[in-house]
């Protein structure tokens, strides 16, 4: 008998329904033959929308917006990033004077330029450096609603670490696991566990020669039939699936117009595709039809020949800003031009929409309208890896083309049957656990929705669209990111700080990732935590709402 087998009761189906819950609707107590080119292969028919069954609350409109931010606030973050690069290379060059056996590595050996400048190291050295221990910190143990965090220590400013050998179990609001199938014990751990009994643990080859395997075909076809899609080609790794698959659908007199806060993995697949890149605002439909118009009427540069393909490029949603693309909006443009459309859904895909199908559940529209619709199995699955989806004709093209399905290995047994296994549930599929699928989708959105207005009620400045299980707070000046990390461990809650470059300098914020395995208790024990340290902080910007909402209540 497996572990999931004895550790069932937590996420068995009917007990997993029966759960008790408050009036918000929250979990109380402890816690699913191909062409010779790649032309005119996007093209799909569209077919009728998806219906739609389950009804959940209502959204509401999120206050607390980058235009309303305080000039005063604005003005002191630029000055705080003023002043640390001034004392950085103020350092730099007393450091030179006074102890230059420490900048070897950046001067120029036996006749050998050092692999980076001075400069160019800055801000690793002086400015990353000095907030290391908020970032890579080691676990032990599945990522799932906690985690067991290994404590360690530095005694030389974080250039190194040692480890005191203790261990802490904190609220996780940092990893990707918005169904909560990040598990070692349950009905997924089960069907794992079964599948390399019987397959063993990897297919050792690309699916071009034996890697191919009836539970990858298998596989393939669930996803399709989950996104809505004729076919799909599975990918083991999430980043290669974008890298290696964009290069095979375009490259050069062709056009690629991205989204400018579109992932590094959209923009390392068009920069090897050799075709020409163009980036419109990001998530600006009006933005997108100026560049479309130009590039239209200008053609390819100096031939001016018209464009071979324009494609698209958008995420279904943004993970650091936690807004959806304007979906509607762009299939309305791509009727109207003619545009190829690639939506990546790494974080949407089980994450949005009332039956988890991702953007396009989410607004309603029919997914064959999206010619190429990417996503990954490590964000609501449990897994990794990723897949893309289109029409049966696109699929058998990037088969034998595709660097990613002729030179990689396919994905192994274990990770496959996770996939399956928890897609299955989802799908309503698994008899044993029929509903469970659909209860967790609801439980991410109570959760989500939740969360977020919280926040808003109590004065914090946050991003992202409703029901986004990714929650940005602005944290703004860089001395408060790193305090906002250290204060969050101090009371045993993991959060992700981010900063530049990974964001516009002046938006440093936390990103809250909520999950369907978190309880009302674990929500309400993190909002207490963090509604005393953006008092300690002082980043309640929007104070006045916190008063209103409280002399309400």
């Amino acid at each position: 008998m497996g572990k999931g087998q004895r550790a069932i009761q937590n996420y068995k189906s009917t007990e997993f329904i029966e759960q008790v819950r408050d009036a918000d609707g929250l979990v109380v107590g402890a816690a699913f033959k191909a062409p010779a080119t790649s032309a005119s292969l996007l093209q799909t028919e569209p077919t009728s929308p998806p219906e739609r069954t389950v009804a959940l609350p209502q959204d509401k409109p999120r206050e607390g917006e980058l235009d309303s931010v305080p000039s005063f606030i604005l003005v002191t973050t630029y000055l705080s990033y003023l002043m640390l690069i001034v004392f950085a290379h103020l350092r730099d060059f007393f450091g030179k004077l006074f102890h230059p056996e420490q900048y070897v590595q950046l001067r120029e050996q036996n006749g050998y330029a050092p692999m980076v400048s001075d400069f160019e190291s800055l801000w690793t050295r002086r400015l990353y450096g000095r907030i290391r221990d908020c970032f890579n910190r080691p676990i032990t143990g599945v990522a799932g609603g906690h985690v067991h965090l290994l404590d360690r220590v530095s005694a030389d400013f974080n250039r190194t670490f040692e480890f005191t050998g203790r261990v802490r179990k904190v609220l996780n609001l940092a990893s990707y696991n918005y169904l909560g199938f990040a598990q070692s014990e349950g009905p997924c751990a089960d069907k794992v566990e079964q599948a390399i009994r019987e397959c063993g643990l990897v297919q050792g080859s690309s699916r071009a020669e034996a890697g191919r395997s009836r539970l990858l075909a298998d596989t393939e076809e669930m996803v399709a039939r989950f996104v809505g899609s004729e076919a799909a080609l599975v990918v083991s790794m999430g980043y290669a699936t974008n890298a290696l698959n964009i290069p095979a659908l375009v490259g050069r007199g062709c056009l690629i117009l991205s989204d400018e806060l579109n992932h590094s993995s959209l923009v390392s697949g068009a920069r090897l595709s050799g075709a020409t890149i163009r980036v419109f605002r990001h998530n600006q439909a009006a933005s997108l039809e100026a560049e479309l118009r130009r590039s239209i009427s200008q053609g390819q540069p100096r031939t001016h020949r018209p464009w071979k393909k324009i494609l698209v490029v958008v995420e279904g949603l943004y993970s650091m800003e936690g807004e959806t693309c304007c979906l509607p909006e762009l299939l309305e443009l791509r009727r109207r031009y003619g545009f190829y459309l690639f939506v990546d859904e790494a974080h949407s895909i089980g994450a949005l929409g009332k039956r988890g199908r991702g953007v396009c559940d989410h607004f309603n529209v029919d997914p064959r309208e999206v010619d190429v619709l990417m996503g990954t199995f490590t964000k609501s699955f449990g897994a990794a890896g990723g897949y893309i989806a289109g029409s049966r004709r696109l699929v058998d093209y990037l088969r034998l083309h595709s660097h990613s399905a002729v030179y990689a290995e396919t994905m192994s047994v274990p990770v496959l049957a996770q996939v399956s296994s928890s897609m299955r549930m989802i799908l309503g599929e698994d008899r044993e656990h029929a509903l469970e699928g659909q209860q967790r989708l609801d439980q991410l959105a109570i959760n989500s929705r939740y969360f977020a207005q919280r926040l808003v009620e109590m004065g914090f400045m946050t991003m992202g669209d409703p029901g986004s299980p990714v929650i940005p707070l602005l944290l703004f000046s860089p001395a408060k990111i790193p305090a906002f990390s250290r204060e969050c461990l101090r009371r045993n809650i993991a959060v992700v700080v981010v900063s530049y470059p990974a964001t516009p300098i002046i938006t440093g914020r936390v990103r809250f990732c909520i999950s369907a395995s978190h309880t009302r208790e674990d929500l309400d024990y993190a909002l207490e935590q963090v509604s005393e340290i953006g008092d300690l902080l002082m980043l309640k910007f929007h104070k006045k709402t916190a008063a209103a909402n409280k002399k309400h209540d």
